[in-house]
């Protein structure tokens, strides 16, 4: 006859008890550390880097290069950065206690940050550098590289603030 002990520990693993719940929430966690870290490494990288490339470019080769390297970052950024924030969501509804759902959530909201101004600030200015000719760069071009700097250097810091937050929770769960 198996102990009470031992009963009670297959009782937790059985589907829908509480034992199932922490793997879940355990995998959630890592899903959206990698979602997480890997935006703020992208946009990090691209401040260290393709940015200050990009401003020392004459308008031309800018513009070209723009183009070029927007190619794929499109449907691929914006599906990690809101899968990363449904994942903080999920595990603000799953935390343990109080202080871990406000942590999520906090995390959510600060990736929405990241999404918010990728869309409303970072996604305009390139719509219009992609409208250009590089071959017909207008002599009057209102140059929009440092401003798109700036707005990328904002959402850098809410993605790396929400990366930390969601390794406090993450810890603390």
């Amino acid at each position: 006859m198996p102990s009470p002990d031992a009963t009670a520990d297959s009782a937790a693993e059985r589907p829908g008890r509480p034992g199932e719940e922490a793997v879940v929430a355990r995998t959630l966690s890592v899903l959206v550390l990698l979602g997480s870290g890997l935006t703020a490494g992208v946009l990090f990288a691209v401040a260290l880097s393709v940015m200050p490339a990009l401003q020392a470019m004459p308008a031309d080769r800018y513009v070209y290069t723009h183009k070029l390297i927007g190619r794929h970052w499109d449907p691929t950024m914006p599906a990690i950065v809101l899968g990363s924030t449904a994942l903080a969501l999920v595990l603000a509804f799953l935390a343990p206690d109080r202080t871990t759902r406000v942590l999520y959530a906090v995390a959510a909201v600060l990736l929405l940050g990241v999404s918010g101004v990728s869309h409303l600030c970072n996604v305009p200015i390139n719509r219009r550098v992609k409208g250009l000719d590089p071959g017909a760069v207008p002599a009057d071009w209102q140059d929009p590289r440092r401003l798109w700097r700036n707005w990328n250097l904002l959402r850098t810091a809410l993605a790396f603030t929400a990366l930390a937050v969601l390794g406090s929770a993450t810890v603390l769960a």
